[in-house]
C-alpha cells in the first residue's frame, strides 16, 4: 500500500475543516453590552457651540452644522461624550475643523488625517484616542499605525489586580466626510474600579462578579456575563489562554472572547488586529476586561470586509482561533507584518522567529580554520589559549548578529515560506479533522509547491549569492531536520518547545554529544535544555541580566552556558545511576523570572505528556516515538519554584512521574528534601575545605578565606553557618563587604539566617579597615583612600584583588575567572593571591584558568568534584518516592501542620552521610594519586578523568548481566541505597509475605 502524499494530507484534513466542524457556538443578534445613554448629551452640545463660537476659531455660521455632524453624523458612542469634558470635546471639533481645511487646500481628500488624544498622565484615570481609520486594513504611518501598541504598552501590559485599566473601542458608523470612506476609531481607556473586599485565590471558582469593575457589570449583558464566567472558569484552570468563538444568528459577524492570565504576554491586543487584518476582517468593536482576580479578556466583534478577495468568515475564523494561540506565544514579532505581497502569515512568522533563535545561537560556528588554529596552538601556554579564547570569542560576537539575521530572514520571504512548508509538512498533526484544525493557512497549502531536502537547498543554493546569507538559511533546514517534536501546533500553549536531536552540534566545539537538546522560545525569554542521558538529572537556573549589554552578552551565551553546566553537572553524577542535565532560562530585561520559569516549564510538558483533549491539548507528530522524562532540580533563582512545578505537572496529568519530576520540594506538603534547609550541596564543598585542613594540620580559625555568593543565597549562606574561619571578603550581587581584620561572624550568621544580601550588615560591627560598598555606589572612598568610581564595576572585579588563603566561591557567572583574567590573581613576584580553591559554583573558573592556577602550586578542587551534594540528594529524594507506594509516600515524607516523621529525619541523616561519604572519598582519591605522581598531573585533570572513568564504567556495567546475579545485586543495593529506605522496604516486603 503506498504511503499518502504529505501534502495530500494535509490539504484533505484542511478542506474538511474549514467545511465546517458542526460544532458552533451561537449567540443572539444583540449587543453584548448596553449602550450607555448619555441624558445631558443636548445641553453639553449647546454648551459646546457656545464655547467653540467664542473661541472664534471657526466661522459663526458653521459652528452649529461642525458641532452637529460631530454629535450625530459620525455615529460616535455616547461613552466619548458622557466621559471627556465639553472643553475637550471643543478642542477635538475645532482639531477636525483644521484637519478638514489642510485636506481641502491639498485637493486630495485621502490626506484627510484625525488624531485626538487625551491621556491622564497625572491622575492615571485612563485615556481617549480617536483617529481615522480604514476598516480592515492596519496602517503602518499616522496616527493609527501606534496607538493600539501605545494602549498595550501605557496600560494593558501593565495592568495588575492591584491597578487595572479597561478599554472599549468602536468603529464609528459614519464617515469622516463625503469625499473619505474613512472612519473614526475611538478608544476609550479608564481605570478599573474593583470592590473592595477580593475573594481569596484558591477557593474554588471565582464568581465574576465579586472581582469585576463596576462599569463592566453595569454595561455587560446576562449573555455576556455568563459568555465571560465560563471563559474565566477555563483560565483558572489551565495554564494557557482561552480562546471562544460564537457565530451571531442572522448575521455574518463572529465574535471571538479570548482570556488570560495577566503578566502573560505585551502587546497581545494589537498584534490581534494585524492578525484578523490579514484575514480581511474588520472590528466594529472590541473590549479588554480586567478582573481583581489577575485574569483578562477580550471581546472582538468581526466582520468580513465587504468585496474583499479573502476567504469567507465562516472559514478564516477557525483559521484566527488557532493562529491566536500562537500570537499569544509571539505577540511581539518583527517578521509578523501588516498586510503586504511579501508578508507572512502567523504560522510562518512564528517560524521565522524561531529559527531566527536558533541561527543565533548555531550559525556563528568556529569552522576549519579554527580547528586547523586550535592543533597548531598549545592550549596548555596561557599565551596561545588567550589567543584562541579572544578568536572565539570574536567569531561568536561579530560573524552573525542578531540584525544582521534578521536582515537575511527579511530579503528571502519566499525562501523563508519554503522552509516553513518544509517544517510543517512534517509536523503537521493530520488526524481526525474535527479535532485537527488547519494550522497552515490553506491557500499557501494550495499554491506552494512542498520541496524534499535535496531540492530545498539546491533552490537556497541558486537563490542567495552571498555566502553568510546562504549560511543563515542553511542554518533554518537544519532546525528542520533536528526536530524531534514540537509544540507548534498545539492549539493552546504559553511558549514555544522544540525537541532537537543533537547531531547537528559540531565535535570541535562540542566535545561530548548530548543525548538531548531541548529549546524554549516565549515572547519574554528563551532557554534550553540539555541532558547526557535518557535519564538525566541536574538544576534549572534562571541566568539574569543587570542591563542591556549583559542581556545581550547573555544571549549569545547562553546555549554554551547550558552545555558547560550539563557537561560539568555529568561529571558531578558519577556517585548516581543518572547522567547529567541542565536547564537554563533567560528573561527579557523587565521579565518576571517566575512567570518565565513557569512558561518554561509548561510548554516543556507539552512534549512530554501526551495530549487527550481536543482544542486544547492534542497529539504531536513525535519523531523521537518513545516516551521521555526529563528530571528537574533547583538552581540559582529557582528553588523556590520547584512545588509549583510537580504540582503543574500533576495537573497537567502526569500522575505516575509528578513526585519525581522535580527534587528540593518543600518537606512538608510534597516530601521533597530542599537543599538549602539541608546544607546538601555545602555538604559536598565542606568536605573538600575540611579535607585540605586535615591534610595539612591547618586550624580553621586560623585560615583567612574570601567567598563569593552571599548570605542570602543557598551555598553562601550555607558556608557562612558551617565555617569558623576569619573571612575577610564576601561579594554577592548587592556588593563587597570587606574587612582585614576578619569580618564579624555574629553578624554574618544573621543576615545568612534571615537569607538577606550583603548590603544589609551593619556597618558598625567593621573594624577601621572594614568597608561596605554597594553596587548602587558611586565615589565611594575607602579607608585605604583609595576611591570607587562604581560599585557594580567594583563589585564586577573584586574577586580578582583580594588576598586569602582560601578562596571558596559560592556563587558568580560561569568563568569569572579565565585564561584572559586570571594572571591578575597573581602578584607581582608571581605568588598566587590564594593558596587553596575549593569551587564551590559551577564553571567560576575556566578549565584554563584552574589549570593555570595549579601551574602556580595552588591546591585547587574544580566544581564537577566539590560542588555534587546537591544531585546526590536529588537522587535519594526521588528514589524514596519511587520505593514508597504514595500512601506511604504520603505517611512518611510529608508531614504538613506536623513535625517531620522519624522516618524523615533518619533518612535526611542517611542522605547526609552519604554526601559527606562520597565527597571525602572522591577528595582522597583525588590527593593519593595526586601525591603518587609527585604532583606531575594537575588535580583537574584527575578529577576529570576520576569522573571520566566512573561515568564510562556505569555503562559497561549497565550493558552486562551483572544485575542478573542475585547475590550481587543484593549486596550492590544495600550499600547505595539509605538505611532506613532498606529497612523500610525490606520491613514492608516482610508484612506482604506474612499477610
Amino acid at each position: 500500500m503506498s504511503t499518502p502524499d504529505p501534502t495530500r494530507k494535509v490539504l484533505s484534513a484542511a478542506t474538511r475543516v474549514l467545511q465546517g466542524n458542526g460544532e458552533n457556538q451561537r449567540v443572539e443578534n444583540a449587543p453584548g453590552y448596553t449602550t450607555p445613554i448619555f441624558k445631558g448629551k443636548d445641553e453639553q452640545r449647546a454648551h459646546v457651540e457656545q464655547d467653540i463660537a467664542t473661541k472664534g476659531f471657526i466661522p459663526r455660521d458653521l459652528v452649529k452644522g461642525e458641532v452637529n455632524w460631530f454629535y450625530n453624523g459620525l455615529g460616535i458612542d455616547d461613552t466619548y461624550f458622557q466621559t471627556e469634558s465639553r472643553q475637550v470635546i471643543a478642542d477635538h471639533i475645532m482639531a477636525l475643523f483644521g484637519a478638514k481645511i489642510m485636506a481641502f487646500t491639498k485637493h486630495d481628500p485621502s490626506s484627510l488625517v484625525i488624531d485626538l488624544e487625551r491621556i491622564d498622565e497625572k491622575g492615571g484615570s485612563g485615556a481617549t484616542f480617536i483617529h481615522s481609520s480604514a476598516p480592515g486594513l492596519t496602517t503602518t504611518v499616522g496616527p493609527g499605525a501606534t496607538c493600539e501598541a501605545r494602549i498595550d504598552e501605557l496600560f494593558l501590559d501593565k495592568s495588575t489586580p492591584e491597578s487595572a485599566y479597561r478599554l472599549e473601542t468602536f468603529r464609528s458608523t459614519g464617515a469622516i466626510s463625503a469625499a473619505s470612506s474613512q472612519q473614526l476609531r475611538c478608544y476609550f481607556v479608564t481605570k478599573c474600579d474593583f470592590p473592595e473586599k477580593i475573594p481569596a485565590p484558591g477557593q474554588g471558582k471565582t464568581d465574576i462578579r465579586t472581582v469585576s469593575d463596576k462599569t463592566f457589570v453595569e454595561r455587560a449583558t446576562k449573555n455576556t456575563l455568563d459568555i465571560y464566567q465560563k471563559v474565566m472558569w477555563n483560565v483558572e484552570a489551565r495554564h494557557g489562554p482561552v480562546i471562544e468563538v460564537f457565530e451571531v444568528e442572522g448575521s455574518r459577524e463572529h465574535r471571538m472572547v479570548i482570556g488570560y492570565k495577566q503578566g502573560g504576554p505585551s502587546k497581545f491586543f494589537s498584534a490581534l488586529s494585524n492578525l484578523y487584518h490579514f484575514y480581511s476582517l474588520y472590528s466594529a468593536r472590541k473590549y479588554v476586561e480586567q478582573f481583581a482576580n489577575g485574569i483578562t479578556i477580550i471581546s472582538l466583534y468581526l466582520s468580513p470586509l465587504p468585496n474583499a478577495n479573502a476567504p469567507p468568515i465562516e472559514h478564516s475564523i477557525w483559521q484566527i482561533k488557532k493562529e491566536a494561540s500562537l500570537l499569544f506565544c509571539l505577540p511581539d514579532n518583527p517578521f509578523f507584518l501588516p498586510k503586504s505581497p511579501g508578508s507572512h502569515a502567523v504560522q510562518e512568522a512564528t517560524y521565522a522567529y524561531c529559527g531566527w533563535i536558533f541561527a543565533q545561537h548555531f550559525c556563528n560556528r568556529l569552522g576549519p580554520s579554527y580547528l586547523q588554529l586550535k592543533n597548531i596552538l598549545n592550549e596548555n601556554d596561557p599565551a596561545h589559549a588567550e589567543v584562541l579564547n579572544d578568536i572565539k570569542r570574536r567569531f561568536r560576537e561579530e560573524t552573525f548578529t542578531r540584525e544582521s539575521i534578521e536582515q537575511v530572514i527579511q530579503a528571502y520571504p519566499e525562501l523563508i515560506r519554503l522552509l516553513y512548508v518544509n517544517f510543517a509538512m512534517t509536523h503537521y498533526p493530520t488526524g481526525d479533522a474535527k479535532q485537527q484544525g488547519p494550522t497552515l493557512s490553506y491557500q499557501r497549502l494550495q499554491t506552494v509547491q512542498p520541496l524534499s531536502d535535496p531540492e530545498l537547498y539546491d533552490k537556497i543554493r541558486r537563490t542567495v549569492p552571498n555566502k553568510n546569507d546562504l549560511q543563515v538559511l542553511e542554518a533554518f533546514l537544519i532546525f528542520n531536520k533536528s526536530i524531534l517534536k514540537t509544540n507548534f501546533y498545539q492549539p493552546t500553549k504559553v511558549a514555544l518547545s522544540f525537541r532537537l536531536a543533537p547531531e547537528f552540534l559540531p565535535e570541535v566545539e562540542y566535545p561530548k554529544k548530548p543525548y538531548g537538546i531541548f529549546i524554549v522560545i516565549g515572547n519574554d525569554f528563551r532557554g534550553f535544555h540539555i541532558r547526557f542521558k535518557d535519564v538525566a538529572r541536574g538544576g534549572i537556573r534562571i541566568v539574569r541580566s543587570r542591563n542591556r549589554e549583559n542581556y545581550s552578552i547573555n544571549q549569545r551565551q547562553l546555549f554554551d552556558e547550558n552545555y558547560g553546566l550539563a557537561s560539568t553537572q555529568n561529571l558531578k553524577n558519577k556517585d548516581i545511576p543518572e547522567g547529567g542535565a541542565k536547564g537554563t532560562i533567560l528573561p527579557a530585561l523587565g521579565a518576571s523570572p517566575r512567570l518565565c520559569f513557569e512558561k518554561y516549564v509548561d510548554s516543556i510538558c507539552d512534549l512530554l505528556i501526551p495530549g487527550q483533549t481536543p482544542g486544547i491539548k492534542e497529539q504531536i507528530v513525535d519523531l523521537y516515538d518513545k516516551p521521555e522524562l526529563l528530571f528537574f532540580g533547583p538552581d540559582e533563582g529557582t528553588a523556590d519554584m520547584m512545588d509549583w512545578a510537580a504540582l503543574h505537572a500533576r495537573a497537567r496529568g502526569a500522575e505516575n512521574w509528578w513526585k519525581s519530576f522535580t527534587t528540593g520540594k518543600s518537606a512538608a506538603t510534597l516530601g521533597g528534601v530542599p537543599h538549602d534547609t539541608y546544607g546538601m550541596t555545602s555538604l559536598s564543598i565542606r568536605q573538600y575545605v575540611l579535607g585540605i585542613y586535615r591534610q595539612l594540620g591547618l586550624r580553621e580559625k586560623d585560615v583567612t578565606k574570601v567567598q563569593t555568593g552571599g548570605p542570602d543565597g543557598d551555598l553562601g549562606s550555607n558556608e557562612i553557618l558551617l565555617s569558623n574561619d576569619k573571612t575577610i571578603a564576601i561579594i554577592d550581587g548587592s556588593g563587597v563587604l570587606a574587612d582585614p581584620a576578619g569580618i564579624n561572624r555574629e553578624e554574618l550568621i544573621r543576615l545568612a539566617k534571615l537569607r538577606i544580601p550583603v548590603s544589609n550588615f551593619n556597618k558598625a560591627k567593621l573594624s577601621k579597615d572594614g568597608y561596605l560598598v554597594k553596587v548602587e555606589d558611586q565615589d565611594v572612598k575607602l579607608p585605604s583612600g583609595e576611591v570607587v568610581i562604581d560599585g557594580t564595576d567594583f563589585r564586577n572585579g573584586a574577586h580578582l584583588r583580594f588576598k586569602a588563603d582560601l578562596f571558596v566561591p559560592c556563587g558568580g557567572r560561569p568563568e569569572a575567572v579565565n585564561i584572559s583574567n586570571v594572571a591578575a590573581l597573581v602578584d607581582s613576584e608571581g605568588k598566587p593571591h590564594f593558596r587553596y580553591v575549593v569551587e564551590g559554583a559551577n564553571l567560576f573558573f575556566s578549565q584554563q584558568a584552574r589549570l593555570f592556577l595549579e601551574k602556580r602550586k595552588v591546591v585547587l578542587f574544580k566544581d564537577s568534584s566539590a560542588n555534587k551534594g546537591g544531585v546526590t540528594s536529588s537522587s535519594l529524594e526521588v528514589l524514596a518516592g519511587l520505593a514508597l507506594a504514595t500512601e506511604e509516600y504520603i505517611d512518611l515524607m510529608t508531614f504538613e501542620g506536623g513535625e517531620p516523621s522519624d522516618f524523615y529525619k533518619s533518612y535526611v541523616k542517611d542522605i547526609q552521610a552519604k554526601i559527606a561519604e562520597n565527597a571525602t572519598s572522591e577528595f582522597q582519591c583525588i590527593w593519593k594519586e595526586h601525591a603518587r605522581l609527585g604532583g606531575s598531573k594537575p588535580r583537574t585533570t584527575i578529577s576529570d578523568e576520576l569522573s571520566t572513568t566512573l561515568n564510562n564504567l556505569q555503562a559497561e556495567l549497565e550493558s552486562s548481566d551483572l544485575f542478573d546475579d542475585l547475590p550481587s545485586r543484593k549486596g550492590v543495593l544495600t550499600r547505595a541505597i539509605p538505611k532506613t529506605l532498606v529497612d523500610k522496604v525490606r520491613a514492608r516486603d516482610v508484612d506482604a509475605e506474612a499477610a
